[in-house]
C-alpha cells in the first residue's frame, strides 16, 4: 500500500465512490455577539452592528443563490435569538433546501453553565426552531466550540443525531456519553474565518487581515489533503466575513472547479451524518467511538 494510503487508518466509504466529503458550514450569528459583549451598551454600537448584520442582510442571500447556481446545499448554524430577528434569512435559507442547525439561543457560552442553565437555553433556542422551521433541529454546534461537560448528554435526550463542535479527527467519529451516541462531524481552527479576516475592537479581536485569496489558501490546502487521503473537509465560516464580496468571489471560483472534478461529495451535515449512520450499521466503516466527558472531574496533580 502507497503509503499516503495509510495516513487515514479507518477511510469512510463516501457515497459513489467520492473521494472526499464537504460541508461549507456557516455560523450567522450576526449581531448577538456585540449585544452578548457588551450587554449594557451594545445598542450603541452602530458600526459594530452593522458589520455584523451584513450577514444576515447581504452575504445569507449571495451564499444560497451561488449554491442554487452550483446546484448544492449546505448547512448554517444559528443561534434562536438571530432566528427570530433575522427571519428573512432563515425563510432565504430553507427555501434554497439547505439545513439549518441549532447554535445556542444568544451564542452563549455553555462551559460555565450549570447543566440546568445550559438545558434551559438549549430549549429556548429548540422552541424557537420549531416554530419557525416547522421540526426539530438534528445537529448542532456549540456557541465557540464551547462543548460542556453536559453537552453531550442533553442534545442526545432532546433526540440530536450530530454535533459540529469538536476537533478530533480527520473523519467522523462517534461520541458516546451515558444517555447515548452521536456522530461527531469534526473541523478545526485552521478551517475557521475568525483568524483570517475578523477585525473588531468592539469584540476584542484584531487579525492581520490576509487577501481574499491568501485568506482562503489555507482551506484550499486543508481541502486538497482531505481530497488525497479521503477525509472530512467542513469549513467553519460566518457570512459577515467569507460572504464579504471579493471573499465570496473567489470561494466561488473555487467550488466551480472542485465540482468540476465530479468526485466530491457536497451535502448538508445531516445527510453526512445519516451516511456515517448507514455504514456503521452495515459494517462498512468502523467509526472511532470516544467516551464524553473524556474526565469525570478536575485533573489533580
Amino acid at each position: 500500500m502507497p503509503f499516503y494510503q495509510s495516513m487515514i487508518q479507518n477511510p469512510v466509504p463516501w457515497p459513489n465512490g467520492a473521494k472526499c466529503a464537504c460541508c461549507i458550514t456557516f455560523d450567522m450569528d450576526a449581531d448577538s455577539l456585540i449585544h452578548l459583549e457588551h450587554p449594557k451598551d451594545g445598542f450603541r454600537r452602530v458600526s459594530a452592528i452593522s458589520s455584523q448584520q451584513y450577514g444576515p442582510h447581504i452575504a445569507v442571500p449571495r451564499i444560497v443563490e451561488t449554491y442554487r447556481m452550483l446546484g448544492i446545499r449546505q448547512t448554517f448554524f444559528i443561534p434562536g435569538w438571530c432566528m427570530e430577528t433575522y427571519p428573512q434569512a432563515v425563510d432565504t435559507i430553507l427555501e434554497g433546501g439547505n439545513e439549518i442547525g441549532h447554535h445556542g439561543y444568544m451564542h452563549e457560552n455553555p462551559v460555565p453553565q450549570s447543566q440546568d442553565e445550559q438545558a434551559m437555553w438549549m430549549d429556548r433556542a429548540i422552541t424557537v426552531f420549531v416554530e419557525m422551521t416547522g421540526k426539530r433541529p438534528r445537529g448542532w454546534r456549540a456557541p465557540l466550540y464551547n462543548f460542556s461537560n453536559h453537552s453531550a448528554d442533553l442534545l442526545i435526550e432532546r433526540g440530536f443525531r450530530y454535533d459540529a463542535s469538536l476537533m478530533g479527527d480527520d473523519v467522523p467519529y462517534i461520541i458516546e456519553s451515558d444517555k447515548g451516541k452521536l456522530v461527531e462531524l469534526p473541523s478545526h481552527w485552521g478551517l475557521d474565518d475568525w483568524p483570517q479576516w475578523v477585525q473588531s475592537m468592539d469584540l476584542d479581536y484584531m487579525m492581520p487581515i490576509r487577501s481574499p485569496r491568501a485568506g482562503w489558501e489555507i482551506f484550499e490546502q486543508e481541502f486538497e489533503a482531505a481530497y488525497k487521503y479521503g477525509g472530512l473537509w467542513v469549513p467553519v465560516c460566518h457570512p459577515f466575513v467569507t460572504g464579504r464580496l471579493s471573499r465570496w468571489d473567489t470561494v466561488t471560483q473555487f467550488l466551480e472547479r472542485v465540482l468540476d472534478r465530479a468526485d466530491v461529495w457536497f451535502a448538508p451535515m445531516q445527510e453526512i451524518a445519516t451516511h456515517i449512520e448507514s455504514v456503521v450499521a452495515k459494517g462498512e466503516f468502523d467509526a472511532r467511538r470516544v467516551k464524553i466527558p473524556p474526565y469525570d472531574s478536575a485533573v489533580e496533580f
